[in-house]
């Protein structure tokens, strides 16, 4: 059964009004990119200098004529109200709110249930971007190609290796047209190494309707094994005013973009940029370093200058200290107030705040937690995975283990002692070598 999608009168050009979606999630998500969650939300871990969110703010204010963007996720509202208030600061132009949800309703519930707040101002279209999203985010070309079609919906894509393709969303689309003439939600076979890069531009007529319909369809099916929850959905999300989803979840990925294909006017914005997902939390440090090469690829005034021990890039906070003879880099942010000691080499790797590495330590392939401590001559290190790898994951000794190594909170590495390929939970004294193990 395809959607119902209604006709369209050709959109206004653009200056046309837009608006922006920012999908954050919440608590119970996040949970891969544990030890890092447990004492900050995903969304506002920062990696090559900032958040992860600003990144996605940061593209969203180089679009001409959004004034409004709409952080949707189940965060209490007080975990982004100083990051709304900085960002306020740094983005004048665009008004910044948080829609919280009551529950995880899903990529497209959280848009069906504030669809009057996206719909405020009478926006002809919106993009969504997905916050656990590391990539260069080309929307202004997402933008012409959505004008140039005249199109109902602009999903952006990217290629991958066919052994990774099953893991995402797949497209099928004309080579010639662009246009999207399949999607299948992590396929069991191979169809397509044309993924999902979770970045869209929606018609807003269109795209809520289609949502409506995706509903309907679930109310008249409603003991689908894939969602346990389908009593009473008369009486829930299919409610016109807001009484929406009480135990349901609608997703883009699985409910809508399959029959969006049937419409015709759906189409593909193939990215040959970077890009990759911030699933894990060992996946924030080739996160990290891709938005290193591209501050470096645009001139970026954050990186440090380059010298003898300065190996591009590498971001300092203007708080740290680094004493001149530690060797950084390439790939390396160093947060505020860390002190970095003499002698000390760090490649690949994310400092956080109030880290005290002391000298001639080793640092590479790491990410070292809120206010720990590295002793003297001590080596933290993961392993390197190839560049094109969409998983952080290795196999040792037939075990898959993280190839990133991570020190949570407040942990300490003594003097002299080697921790490879680890999981270190917050508050702990590691005073002996330790490899592939998770240290709870």
């Amino acid at each position: 059964m395809s959607l119902q999608i209604p006709h369209r009168e050709k959109a206004g050009g653009r200056g046309a009004a837009t608006k922006a979606v920012i999908l954050v999630g919440g608590p119970s998500r996040g949970t891969r990119f544990r030890p890092l969650s447990l004492d900050l939300p995903k969304p506002l871990f920062e990696v090559a200098g900032h958040p992860i969110v600003w990144h996605c703010l940061t593209a969203i204010a180089k679009v001409p004529h959004i004034q409004e963007v709409c952080m949707i996720g189940y965060y209490d509202e007080s975990v982004f109200r100083d990051f709304i208030k900085d960002a306020s600061k740094e983005f004048p132009q665009i008004k910044i709110v948080y829609l919280r949800e009551y529950q995880a309703l899903g990529t497209a519930g959280g848009l069906y249930h504030f669809r009057d707040a996206i719909l405020k101002g009478k926006p002809e279209r919106f993009f969504v971007l997905n916050a656990d999203v590391c990539c260069s985010f080309p929307l202004n070309d997402m933008l012409k190609l959505f004008e140039d079609k005249d199109a109902e919906a602009v999903i952006l894509g990217t290629r991958v290796s066919e052994d990774a393709a099953s893991n995402f969303g797949c497209i099928v689309s004309d080579n010639h047209t662009r246009r999207v003439l399949h999607y299948v939600e992590k396929p069991e076979s191979h169809i397509s190494n044309l993924i999902n890069c979770g970045v869209y531009l929606f018609a807003t007529e269109c795209i809520f309707p289609s949502i409506r319909s995706a509903i309907k369809k679930r109310t008249e099916r409603p003991r689908l094994v894939s969602y346990p929850s389908s009593e009473n959905l008369e009486s829930s999300f299919f409610q016109d005013d807001d009484e929406e989803t009480k135990n349901e979840v609608l997703r883009l990925e699985q409910d809508i973009l399959s029959d969006l294909a049937d419409s015709k006017q759906f189409f593909v914005h193939e990215t040959k940029d970077f890009w990759r997902q911030i699933k894990t939390a060992g996946s924030a440090v080739p996160a990290n370093a891709l938005y290193l090469q591209k501050a470096l690829q645009t001139g970026s005034k954050e990186l440090a200058k380059p010298s003898a021990n300065i190996l591009q890039p590498v971001f300092i906070h203007p708080t740290a200290t680094v004493d001149p003879t530690a060797k950084l880099g390439p790939n390396v942010s160093i947060g505020p107030r860390a002190h970095i000691g003499a002698g000390v080499r760090i490649k690949e790797s994310i400092v956080l705040e109030d880290v005290e590495i002391k000298h001639d330590a080793c640092i590479l392939y790491s990410i070292i937690g809120w206010n720990s401590r590295v002793g003297a001559w001590a080596r933290v290190e993961g392993t390197p995975t190839p560049v094109n790898s969409h998983t952080t994951s290795i196999i040792k000794n037939g075990v898959k283990v993280q190839s990133i190594t991570i020190l949570g909170k407040e942990c300490g590495v003594g003097d002299e002692v080697r921790v490879q390929n680890c999981i270190c939970l917050p508050f702990k004294e590691l005073k002996r070598d330790v490899s592939n193990e998770v240290i709870m």
